[in-house]
């Protein structure tokens, strides 16, 4: 992999394949009053980002950033951010209700370091400045198990190129997944980035600091490991 071009923006043919597939899904009464309240507060659509992103504007204030791509149902933001009020949580997903559940959270527990991004994260992190984040959090992504569909896993070498270059030296690329075949692909490209440091030389102890979601839970149930792999940049 090169190193070259901090951009590391892939060819237009491959930024059209998407890594995520978009679901659709019931909102409760709840979640659609939260929607409807503070989307205009907290929420960003990236399909409507023209130019460089900022987060200071978006956030109010500076802060070390953390990106959290595919936030779910938003629990595990929500907590992370709550125990971390120095640093800032911007949520990226593309399922309705679990952006409306995040918003609903951010009110519930009177969060000032949450912001919703709707959309490609990938398209955000494009717009973002080079050295930019403090962290990335990848949790659970889609593991696209079938072959063909490989290429449309987020963590891939010239997503991780994009992604590192958005990290500040010392910021961190955290990635978890309960599925085997997709960790050791993980891992295998982690550790080729030569600007990566695998920070536990192996798959990493689970962190006490990312919460226990209902999605792992279930994963633990069936008896599927969970792999984190945490990796810094130089």
């Amino acid at each position: 992999m090169t190193t070259t071009d901090q951009n590391a923006t892939p060819p237009a043919h491959a930024a059209r394949i998407r890594t995520f597939h978009p679901r659709r899904g019931r909102m409760s009464d709840r979640q659609r009053d939260a929607l409807a309240r503070l989307w205009s507060a907290y929420g960003l659509e990236i399909a409507d980002l023209d130019g460089p992103f900022d987060p200071t504007a978006l956030f109010g204030r500076r802060a070390p950033l953390v990106l959290e791509i595919g936030s779910g149902m938003g629990d595990a933001t929500a907590a992370m951010a709550a125990a971390d009020p120095d640093r800032h949580y911007l949520a990226v997903e593309v399922h309705t209700p679990g952006i409306a559940n995040l918003l609903e959270l951010v009110e519930r527990h009177g969060l000032t370091n949450v912001r919703v991004a709707r959309g490609d994260a990938l398209d955000l992190v494009r717009a973002m400045p080079a050295g930019s984040l403090d962290a990335v959090h990848v949790f659970f992504p889609d593991p696209w198990p079938k072959a063909r569909h490989h290429k449309r896993r987020i963590i891939q070498p010239a997503h991780v190129a994009l992604l590192r270059a958005r990290l500040a030296p010392g910021g961190t690329l955290h990635c978890a997944t309960d599925w085997a075949e997709y960790a050791e692909s993980m891992r295998e490209t982690l550790t080729a980035d030569p600007e990566l440091v695998d920070v536990h030389g192996d798959y990493a102890p689970r962190p006490a600091h990312r919460p226990v979601t209902k999605f792992e839970r279930r994963a633990l149930i069936a008896g599927r490991p969970i792999f984190d792999l945490v990796h810094r940049r130089r």
